[in-house]
Order: structure tokens, then C-alpha cells, then sequence
């Protein structure tokens, strides 16, 4: 019987926890102590105005950026100071607001390079010899990257550059590569961005799959309020740089404050749930 985010929050140590997380840019705040908790299994949205500082707290949460102050914590293990490498080597997985391929190689080769970290056993010496041990630990990351492609409909282009793909196509790639290699934690910046029906459909898909077979935990940006509302346990809203409310989707929804971010105090919650899109940086 799957548990419930309530279940696990009392049950479980975070996998990733911030404390009193700030960064500065000269004398602008882009993050003011903010603090952040995620649990097993949970989908947690982050959405706010644009420039709120969504997407530097995804710097700093993947370890692209030092916060100022402040401290990071991943699967137990204080990671403040440690590099992204070392963080996505533990299991915390990134796609990125702008595509970010290697647009010059197939669709199985970009994904099939996100298992080549874990080396192939025997060094160059395997290599030259094509030892079998080398053999079938390349066999079966081949399997593993096909099975993949199936998930999110990329077989039929899976020979095809990326660089000659649509956005939504390129954007399933991203993810593909990001969870090949099954991810402990996954940030997903703007997923939905350039997807059609049928794509999004998929992507939702995959979410609840990870959740359920790997209890992979997730944080996502999203301007598509009803994705949001829909498939997060919790939503939380930045504004200037700061932490204005966090809770379930329907506790945000009806949260005067971030009516008054989003809408100006407007009188409607339900505003919050349509699919609008505030499109731009974040």
C-alpha cells in the first residue's frame, strides 16, 4: 500500500533539506532565508512572479551556485560545499528551462551518455578486448536506454540528431537522460514548456512511475498553475526572493497572500487552477 506524504513526513529524514539558504547578487537579494523540506515520494511545486528566484534556488539546491548563507542537506549528508557532480553522482537530476543536449548526437547516444559516469568495468584494457563482463555491462545499459525511449515515446526518432527535433521531443529527451539512471531527487524546470497533450500526458506518467517504483522525490517549476494544483502534494510561492506561503494546493489557493502576488488581491482563487502561463525568466 503506497503511504502518504503526511505518512512519510512523520516517518522519514528528509532527502533534501535548506536552512536559512540566502544569495546576493551585489545588493539584490535574489534568495532571502529561505527554508525548504522535501520528503520520499513527495512532488513538490515551486512557483512565484517572475524573477522570485525560482530558478537560482534550483542553482542552488543542484549545486551550481553557493548560497551565501545558509546550509544544504541531501539524503542525510550535508552537501553546502559540495560540487553538482558530486550531488548528481548521489542521485539529484536536472532538466533546465532552455533545452540543454549534446544537439549533435542521437536521441539514444545523448541518453545512453548519462550511464558512461559509471565507467565499464575493466578499463581501456576491456575496451580494446571487448572482454564479455565489458560486453554485457554495455548490452544492458543499451536495454536500459531503450526501455526508457519507450517510456517517453522516443523510439521512433531514438537515430535521429536532437538538434533536428521539436521542443516538446527534445524537451522528452532531456527528461529521458535525466531519468535513465534512476534519480533520488529531480528538479524539473518548466516541464510542460513546448509539450503537446499527448506529451504532457506522457510526462505525468513518468512522474507518478518514478514515484512509485523508485520513490524518487520531486521539485518542479511550472507556470502551468493547473499542472501544478493537479499533480503537486505541496506548493511552494516565492516572491522576491522569499518563502510567502507553502501548503497543499488547495491550502495555496485559497492563501490571501499569494492571491495577492499573482492577482493583485484579486477576490478568486480558482484563478490560481486554470492553466495560465506567466511566461519568461524565473
Amino acid at each position: 500500500m503506497t503511504t502518504s506524504v503526511a505518512d512519510r513526513r512523520a516517518a522519514d529524514e528528509p532527502v533534501l533539506q535548506l536552512d536559512g539558504v540566502n544569495v546576493r547578487f551585489g545588493g539584490v537579494h535574489a534568495l532571502q532565508d529561505v527554508d525548504l523540506t522535501v520528503y520520499r515520494a513527495e512532488v513538490l511545486g515551486l512557483i512565484g512572479p517572475n524573477g522570485a528566484g525560482k530558478t537560482t534556488l534550483f542553482d542552488v539546491i543542484s549545486g551550481v551556485r553557493a548560497p551565501d548563507q545558509g546550509r544544504i542537506r541531501f539524503l542525510g549528508d550535508e552537501v553546502t560545499n559540495r560540487s553538482s557532480i558530486h550531488r548528481a553522482r548521489r542521485g539529484l537530476r536536472r532538466t533546465f528551462q532552455r533545452v540543454q543536449t549534446f544537439g549533435w548526437l542521437s536521441v539514444e547516444d545523448n541518453v545512453l551518455a548519462a550511464l558512461e559516469w559509471r565507467g565499464g568495468g575493466g578499463g581501456m584494457f576491456a575496451d580494446i578486448l571487448r572482454l564479455p563482463g565489458r560486453r554485457r555491462r554495455e548490452r544492458e545499459r543499451r536495454e536500459r536506454v531503450l526501455e526508457v525511449l519507450g517510456q517517453c515515446g522516443l523510439t521512433a526518432v531514438r537515430s535521429d540528431p536532437v538538434a533536428s527535433l521539436p521542443i516538446g521531443l527534445a524537451r522528452m529527451v532531456e527528461l529521458a537522460r535525466a531519468i535513465v539512471d534512476p534519480p533520488r531527487l529531480l528538479l524539473l524546470d518548466e516541464p510542460t514548456s513546448g509539450l503537446d497533450e499527448r506529451e504532457a500526458k506522457r510526462l505525468i506518467e513518468r512522474l507518478q512511475q518514478l514515484r512509485e517504483s523508485s520513490e524518487c522525490s520531486v521539485i518542479l517549476v511550472e507556470h502551468d498553475m493547473g499542472f501544478v494544483m493537479e499533480q503537486c502534494d505541496t506548493v511552494v510561492v516565492l516572491e522576491v526572493g522569499r518563502v510567502i506561503a507553502m501548503g497543499t494546493p488547495s491550502e495555496i489557493q485559497n492563501d490571501p497572500r499569494v492571491r495577492a502576488a499573482y492577482l493583485g488581491g484579486g477576490p478568486d482563487p480558482q484563478a490560481l487552477s486554470k492553466n495560465t502561463n506567466q511566461g519568461g525568466n524565473s
